[in-house]
């Protein structure tokens, strides 16, 4: 029998707080193995609302903690991830239901002290001109706010992580599931099963990033105390045409008490959301129900010239966050504030996440090893919040632009910058030396060519025409469904050759 294979840390599930830690680790010299059952942020990592922000909504429930941390991680992540990161204005208007103006200008001014010194502009009142901040809104609408906060490509936030884990010398697999572990001796004993094949491999510790499968891996953990539950919320967002051409979004104060984000997107649309809905179902495959398309329409409507309706509706997406059960009564007042839990026996650990937020992964990450910490062998000192992420090593993004046009003058300004936002500086490792577009193979649209098809799957463990249309890029907006079907057959002739 060939030995089995012996790691650090075998961490469960390629979500973002799965392949952040992996990052942290193998940077920090452990030998990590992370398995993922379906592809990375395919689940709730890509079903976010894009935004790496405090959470300004999270100040009136007094969770300055939680705020203060993820502006301070704000920073970091614009300037780590460049080309995947960018600051966005959000326009906050006023009406006659809104919180008070006080309220508001004072809650702005204690979010801009806790981000700190930052690069970010610090918030404002403005006046809604139609044809500046107020495009789009009803013409009764004369007053509001701005301020800045973070947008960021959540699944390539996922995978740039990962691809950083695996050059520093993590194990990285996709399409393989956990099936259990049992502690035996001085390591984990755990079963996971790739290809349809089940082998056995030996982790020192056992990290529990599973998302809203996290109860089911506590189940199949041999010796593991049962924990509460996490509470499972749903999210959906839906996509309808450009609603406005200003490049600003709006964050708008509903009568219920919620609040709800209008988003420019992909460039020809809007992104609106979210829900927040108690799940009990297949947390796989959740989708967005008439219910929520209906209140997303009708919630943004009342502050908007041109009403939203469901006809309006392109495409949506629903996530399904894995919380920590505080007691809420309601979905929307749920802590999404993360939760370690270490169990410990006979000096094998494991350890489970509840909830957590994109904007405070890398934060999340050192807590999780500095916990684990008296469970593995010595490993060296926190060093993510500065190196940046694979394609992100440039100083300024229009000298990256400027500089691929020159390079490649062939493809249109809008396919460079999208290959640029996507890859950053890794963009050469698809273009290379083409002088012509005919050099990079099929043309899919929108400068999607074979080189790029060939890059994903070498390099960013694309197997499917989804995993490429809707995570590593957005194109799946853009290219008619005969392409995918096209895309499908070229990506599994690389994989059989």
């Amino acid at each position: 029998m060939a030995p089995r294979p012996s790691y650090d840390l075998l961490i469960i599930g390629g979500g973002i707080n799965g392949a952040g830690i992996a990052r942290d680790a193998a940077g920090r010299g452990l030998k990590v193995l992370l398995v993922e059952q379906d592809d990375l942020a395919a689940h709730t990592s890509s079903a976010s609302t894009k935004l790496i922000h405090g959470g300004l909504r999270y100040l009136e429930t007094y969770n300055f903690r939680l705020v203060r941390e993820a502006l301070q991680e704000r920073e970091k992540i614009l300037r780590i991830a460049p080309h995947i990161a960018k600051v966005l204005t959000f326009i906050l208007p006023l009406a006659p239901h809104s919180r008070p103006f006080w309220m508001i200008s004072l809650g702005l001014l204690f979010y801009d002290a806790l981000g700190g010194r930052g690069r970010l502009p610090k918030s404002h009142t403005v006046q809604l001109d139609p044809a500046g901040y107020g495009a789009g809104l009803k013409p009764t609408l004369l007053h509001g706010f701005s301020y800045a906060d973070g947008w960021i490509d959540d699944a390539r936030l996922v995978v740039l992580n990962a691809v950083d884990a695996r050059m520093r010398g993590a194990d990285i697999r996709t399409r393989t599931r956990f099936m259990g572990a049992e502690r035996a001796g001085s390591a984990w004993v755990a079963k996971i099963s790739e290809h349809g094949e089940t082998r056995e491999v030996l982790a020192r510790v056992i990290v529990n990033a599973a998302g809203p499968w996290v109860d089911q891996v506590l189940r199949n953990l041999g010796g593991a105390p049962r924990r509460r539950p996490p509470r499972l919320i749903k999210g959906s967002h839906i996509i309808v045409p450009r609603i406005h051409n200003r490049e600003h979004a709006y964050i708008l104060q509903n009568p219920d008490g919620r609040v709800l984000f209008i988003i420019p997107y992909e460039r020809d649309f809007s992104l609106i959301g979210t829900t927040d809905i108690d799940w009990k179902g297949d947390p796989s495959a959740p989708s967005i129900d008439p219910a929520e398309i209906d209140y997303l329409c009708r919630a943004a409507s009342q502050w908007l010239t041109e009403p939203v309706t469901p006809a309006d509706v392109l495409h949506s997406y629903s996530g399904i966050r894995a919380l920590y059960d505080d007691g809420a009564k309601s979905a929307s007042k749920v802590t999404r504030d993360y939760v370690l839990a270490l169990d410990q026996k006979d000096g094998l650990a494991s350890l489970s996440i509840f909830g957590g937020k994109i904007t405070t992964y890398r934060r999340l990450a050192e807590h999780a090893l500095a916990k684990l910490k008296p469970y593995l062998p010595s490993f060296g000192p926190e060093w993510t919040a500065d190196p940046p992420l694979p394609g992100g090593d440039f100083k300024d993004f229009e000298l990256l632009m400027d500089d691929a046009r020159a390079r490649w003058p062939f493809l249109a300004p809008d396919v460079i910058e999208r290959l640029g936002h996507a890859y950053g500086r890794r963009m050469t490792m698809i273009l290379g030396d083409a002088t012509n577009i005919d050099q990079l193979g099929m043309n899919y649209g929108y400068g999607l060519t074979d080189a790029e098809l060939d890059y994903l799957r070498r390099e960013e463990w694309a197997v499917t025409a989804e995993d490429i249309l809707w995570r590593r890029t957005k194109l799946g907006l853009h290219l008619p469904p005969e392409a995918a079907s096209a895309i499908e057959r070229r990506v599994l002739e690389g994989a059989d050759g």
